[in-house]
């Protein structure tokens, strides 16, 4: 197959799995999307969607989130781990959004990445899917499978959103985006690999890491 078939086969192949995409971390709005995707850092999104009903009870928005301690902020998230970077963040971004930014998230990459404790990815989780902007954030499943099917070389997460926006169509990047997420929970874990469930990496997947599968009958661990 051609690098551009295996393109074309990934796309379809998805689509047909995943015609409905359901997002992975609970939200209401752009503030809280902002925060769950925050405290999901090193974490799982099973974890943060039994943490955050606790947190938004108490605060869904900055104006309320600034009138608890970050002490507090803490206590309360602090099983989905890293609470002291995490809940210094939620406290001192809620006061950013209502001092800068007329207690609204800002909609744009650069806005959201000067906010306390919040990355590329994270601001393109947010500005895909609570904006609609057309983002590729590069979280590990991605990485694995984009390594795993010879889109990238799997050096690091920033070459591996160039290849996949190099690759895929803008206008398919935040539907690709969760449903390759949701492709490697289900079908290319990182553990507990099942070759013959994965339709796409046994298809196309690349040959360094077909034959080291087969030879060992395990994941290749990266």
């Amino acid at each position: 197959m051609t690098k551009q078939e295996k393109v074309d086969f990934t796309i379809k192949t998805l689509q047909e799995l995943y015609p409905k995409i359901p997002i992975p971390l609970d939200h209401k709005d752009p503030y809280t999307l902002l925060i769950a995707v925050l405290m999901s850092a090193q974490s799982t999104d099973v974890r943060v969607n039994k943490i955050t009903p606790l947190l938004f009870e108490k605060a869904d928005n900055p104006h309320a989130m600034i009138r608890l301690s970050a002490e507090e902020i803490r206590e309360i998230i602090k099983p989905v781990g890293l609470s002291p970077m995490k809940s210094k963040g939620i406290y001192e971004l809620s006061h950013i959004l209502i001092n800068k930014h007329n207690g609204e998230v800002p909609q744009s990459f650069e806005a959201l990445e000067a906010l306390p404790a919040v990355g590329h990815k994270t601001a393109g989780v947010v500005m895909s899917q609570a904006f609609g902007v057309p983002a590729f954030p590069i979280d590990t499943h991605i990485h694995r499978l984009m390594y795993r099917w010879g889109f990238t070389n799997g050096k690091n997460v920033t070459q591996t959103e160039k290849d996949a926006k190099r690759l895929f169509p803008k206008e398919l990047w935040n539907d690709l985006h969760l449903q390759i997420i949701w492709y490697g929970r289900e079908y290319s874990p990182a553990r507990g690999w099942n070759l013959d469930k994965d339709i796409i990496t046994s298809t196309i997947g690349r040959k360094t890491v077909l034959s080291e599968y087969n030879k060992n009958k395990k994941p290749v661990k990266k």
